[in-house]
């Protein structure tokens, strides 16, 4: 397993060795006692998959705020997705900078997304599959959004915002600018 960190703080890809033939490939995507050893003792309670038809689905930038705060571990098990993470953590030295990686079924990649980071992807190719542990349950009032097209965050998401395939909630988003992060860096160290 090959762990490398981003520009971001706490953020990480993960990339899980693969063994294959003919057949084609064996991976072990998380091992709890591997990652500890790694410095990720992480406790997720809940997986979730969701299924992208057309090219261009934009989700997010979502986020739980505390107490339901979420570290998300995202891998792709079908085609391809730009996934990034936002430091939204007041007073970071990071604050408002972002990540974005590319995860593919192929490439076998995953982000690891901390408490604190806003969370988005797009999807690239179509019937993409995208699937992720969450350390905390989903929580309705806890749920938030941030307009993923926000000129302050100056995210390439690589489509125009007008082209995006997304829900009415992520297109109501507030805007960066418009919006008070209810993550501080202090309560994260």
């Amino acid at each position: 397993m090959k762990i490398e960190d981003t520009s971001l703080p706490g953020v990480r890809i993960i990339t899980p060795a693969r063994f294959g033939d003919e057949r084609g490939y064996f991976s072990e995507t998380w091992n709890r006692r591997r990652m500890a050893d790694a410095g990720l003792d992480l406790d997720w309670v809940q997986d979730n998959e969701s299924l992208s038809r057309p090219i261009g689905t934009l989700r997010g930038l979502h986020y739980q705020a505390p107490p339901h705060a979420q570290d998300k571990l995202v891998r792709v098990i079908a085609g391809v997705i730009l996934d990034v993470a936002v430091d939204a953590r007041q007073g970071s030295p990071t604050f408002g900078r972002s990540v974005a990686v590319e995860l593919s079924a192929e490439n076998g990649r995953q982000l690891l997304v901390p408490k604190g980071f806003l969370h988005g992807l797009v999807t690239r190719a179509p019937d993409t599959v995208v699937a992720y542990k969450c350390s905390d349950y989903y929580d309705k009032a806890s749920d938030g959004a941030v307009h993923f097209a926000s000129a302050a965050l100056g995210i390439d998401w690589g489509i125009a915002s007008q082209g995006a395939v997304m829900s009415d909630k992520d297109a109501a988003a507030p805007d960066w600018d418009d919006w008070t992060s209810p993550f501080s860096y202090e309560a994260a160290q």
